[in-house]
């Protein structure tokens, strides 16, 4: 009958999925002459992807979900560029000055192009009209005119004035003009003025008769100076438009121009408004009120006011914008307002700045969901705009200097673009949960796997993928055995025999570093031993904590047996990661058991060295010990475990089959091999489960004997369901072959025992008991002496 150690063991063939290089027709990268750059391996998120960009409804943006590393934000700007391509170049977007409101600046879209050119003309028109205005109110005929215009307005007052003395003088009064007034004097028959004491000699009713006339005279000359103020005022204001008309008459020509060669109603009203703000501001074009460049007038008057800000400029374009803002922060996705600093120009309409979203109207806006989560604010004012349709400039801070203290409200500027989310399916699921406005707004998710099948297909589409990243980063190209071991090298990133990893950053992180040693022995293409020293030394780089432990497991820091047996001891198989690498070594598990009621104490958890998973393991094990010896009685058993040496916190239950192995072992009194690691989580029937890092944990206890020296009877066991998971290195699979080494997969805590212990598990017989001479045999028969015990 076949031994449990003979049916488990797995082959050399089992331990490793190797690429043959035979199947390529090429022998090196550069004769691929396929150069497509489509996504491999992503069937699902490609067809999410060309919906999402497809549907035109302002609620479909995208979430692209996925690990790190796989390409996500290249592919969506990729992608999104091509669907751009095929749309038309969205409108320029200008602000323009408020005649009405300076305080609420204007906002206009113009077709794709005419924002720059337009604003050149602007200027140009400024210039224009301030020589032109000059010119023509300093013109001799216009000259003549405005003095024709005063001279008449003068001889009608001296006409009048004229009159009101000869009326005057012909009643015997003289008007004498004073700084103040104007004075009816009373006249001797002889012409000359009375004086106080002629006056007096007068008799009374020529007195009356001279008091009469001259009050009708002063009411005369009072008409008359109201006359001539209505009449100076009416001179003023015909001459203020004669130069408003001459003005008028003086840029109507530059006006029109402008309007027949930009057909634009929003600037033709522009352009009207504009003319109309020139002719009555028409003096601040004289050149004495001129003022330095970029200043305003005393008066608050600046040229500034006609210029164009242009917000977005679309000229050059040859579709769509795809913009991707890798610091969505409020300020670079809605702009801001520049405040004029030291004694500069005021904020207005010509400091405002747009963001990306402005910069991404009409086409595409990729940002990073981590990033935009940690700028609240601009992410609930991105929410609003996408969910209103327009962008406006808020203040996100009272105290920021984001807005001048001269608070401007600039017209919102309508918004329409493709909004891609690119985050962690953790954090998709967190706004799926939370976010109500979100589950409305982001209605396709793209989700990207982490791995493919490893099928001759897919493996010719990697090869391909590597010759061009090979071609665009200029490498070297690779011969049909590099490409080989770089498929394997992905296959063991993926964790699986029969799948290829598509964490490509791992990939061409790995091939430029092979082409960097390529470079070193001077070759011209990349073989298969500069991809495996591009490994080594990557490896080399990260392993000083790995190096650590092995070296205080050789001295006898840490207690590792690799040969001999004991009881209630047992070699486990633990990994640790230090970021960018990972690793795994044996730790030793240790259980006693005594009799008592008071169950397994875990000294670990105890200690609060133990995690959620790792307790649930615990307990899965103490079910099992109950269902599988005392299932119709209380379990007399009191036994403690632990983790010897381990000063860290322990998670997961990949060692709930060891820390088994080790309890049945004190229990039965039967010692364990300690050439041998296990490795398995167990579930309530005994059976060993699948577990992770098969491949580091297998060779971090090769390692370890090798450093001790082999025996040819060291090993490991694993569950089997984790057989095709194994993506072992050469050496080990070298040493295998050999027979330096052994690997098992079981199904069961007794195929484990059985191996462990070289004696026969036992089934349970009719009576409900195991025969004497089993491993469970003297499970259950020690328990019951436990329990007499328990009971005296």
């Amino acid at each position: 009958m076949q031994t449990a150690e003979m049916r488990c063991k797995l082959p050399v063939s089992a331990l490793a999925e190797r690429c043959d290089p035979r199947m390529f027709s090429f022998h090196t990268t550069k004769e691929l002459t396929d150069r497509t750059q489509g996504m491999i391996g992503q069937e699902r998120a490609v067809k999410a992807m060309e919906m999402g960009l497809d549907i035109q409804d302002e609620n479909y943006h995208m979430f692209l979900t996925g690990a790190s590393g796989l390409g996500k934000t290249t592919y969506a700007r990729r992608k999104a560029k091509e669907a751009a391509e095929k749309r038309q170049v969205p409108a320029d977007w200008i602000y323009t000055y408020s005649f009405e409101d300076p305080r609420r600046p204007r906002v206009m879209s113009i077709p794709a192009g005419m924002a720059e050119p337009f604003a050149k003309d602007i200027k140009e028109l400024i210039e224009d009209l301030q020589e032109e205005i000059a010119a023509t109110l300093r013109s001799k005929s216009f000259e003549r005119k405005k003095v024709a215009m005063a001279e008449k307005h003068e001889k009608v007052i001296n006409d009048h004035w004229e009159k009101l003395e000869e009326e005057a003088a012909a009643k015997g009064f003289a008007l004498e003009k004073s700084d103040e007034d104007i004075v009816a004097v009373p006249l001797k028959e002889n012409g000359e003025p009375h004086s106080d004491e002629s006056y007096n000699e007068l008799l009374k009713s020529r007195q009356d008769y001279i008091m009469k006339e001259s009050q009708t005279i002063t009411r005369q000359v009072n008409d008359f100076l109201r006359q001539q103020q209505v009449a100076k005022r009416i001179l003023r204001r015909q001459l203020r438009e004669a130069d408003e008309q001459m003005v008028r008459t003086s840029i109507q020509g530059f006006i029109s121009t402008l309007k027949d060669e930009y057909i634009n109603e929003g600037l033709h009203t522009f352009l009207s408004d504009m003319e109309k703000d020139v002719i009555q501001h028409w003096q601040e074009f004289l050149p004495a009120k001129e003022t330095q460049e970029g200043s305003p007038a005393v008066s608050g008057f600046s040229f500034r006011r006609y210029e164009i800000n242009i917000l977005v400029n679309n000229s050059g374009n040859t579709g769509a914008p795809v913009i991707y803002e890798s610091h969505p922060t409020y300020v670079n996705l809605f702009g801001k307002v520049e405040i004029g600093r030291n004694g500069g120009s005021p904020t207005d309409f010509s400091h405002i700045r747009g963001g990306a979203l402005h910069r991404a109207n009409g086409g595409f806006l990729i940002l990073h969901a981590a990033e935009l989560m940690s700028h609240p604010f601009a992410w609930k004012a991105l929410k609003r705009a996408m969910r209103l349709g327009h962008i406006r400039l808020e203040n996100p801070y009272e105290d920021s200097d984001i807005f001048a203290s001269t608070y401007l409200e600039p017209e919102p500027v309508p918004f329409q673009a493709k909004v891609l989310l690119v985050g962690t399916n953790a954090l998709y699921q967190k706004l799926q949960k939370e976010d109500e406005t979100f589950r409305k707004l982001f209605k396709v998710k793209v989700d990207f796997t982490t791995t493919m099948e490893r099928t001759q297909e897919n493996i010719w589409q990697y090869a391909t993928f590597l010759a061009c990243f090979c071609d665009n980063k200029r490498l070297r190209p690779l011969t049909s055995e590099a490409v080989a071991r770089l498929i394997d090298y992905s296959t063991r990133e993926a964790g699986h025999q029969r799948k290829l990893s598509v964490k490509f950053h791992e990939v061409t992180s790995l091939l430029i570093e092979a082409d960097y040693w390529a470079a070193q022995e001077q070759s011209a293409i990349i073989e298969q031993n500069h991809v495996h020293a591009a490994l080594k030394e990557t490896n080399y780089r990260s392993a000083q904590p790995e190096a650590a432990i092995h070296e205080a497991i050789e001295d006898g820091t840490i207690n590792i047996a690799t040969s001999g047996e004991k009881i209630g001891q047992i070699n486990a198989l633990v990994v640790a990661h230090t970021g960018d690498y990972s690793f795994g070594y044996p730790t030793r598990v240790t259980a006693r058991t005594y009799a008592g009621s008071g169950g397994i104490v875990n000294i670990d958890r105890e200690s609060q060295l133990t995690g959620a998973f790792h307790t649930k393991g615990l307990h899965t094990l103490t079910s099992y010990l109950q269902a599988e010896f005392a299932s119709d009685r209380p379990l007399p058993l009191a036994a403690s475990i632990t983790f010897e040496q381990s000063y860290h916190l322990v998670d997961g239950d990949s060692a709930s089959s060891t820390e088994l192995y080790a309890l049945l072992s004190s229990l039965a009194e039967v010692p364990l091999r300690q050439d041998i690691a296990v490795t398995g989580a167990v579930n309530q029937f005994g059976d060993v489960q699948a577990i992770g890092e098969v491949n580091e944990k297998i060779e971090g206890f090769y390692y370890v004997c090798k450093k001790q020296g082999l025996t040819k009877t060291q090993g490991v066991i694993i569950p089997t369901q984790n057989a095709k998971h194994l993506m072992l290195r050469n050496e080990i699979r070298r040493a295998v072959e050999a027979g330096d080494f052994h690997i098992w997969a079981v199904n069961t805590v007794k195929e484990g025992m059985e191996i462990l212990m070289s004696e026969h598990a036992g089934e349970v017989g009719e009576n409900g008991f195991y025969a004497s001479n089993t491993v469970y045999g003297n499970v259950q028969q020690r328990l019951m002496e436990m329990a007499e015990k328990h009971q005296e």
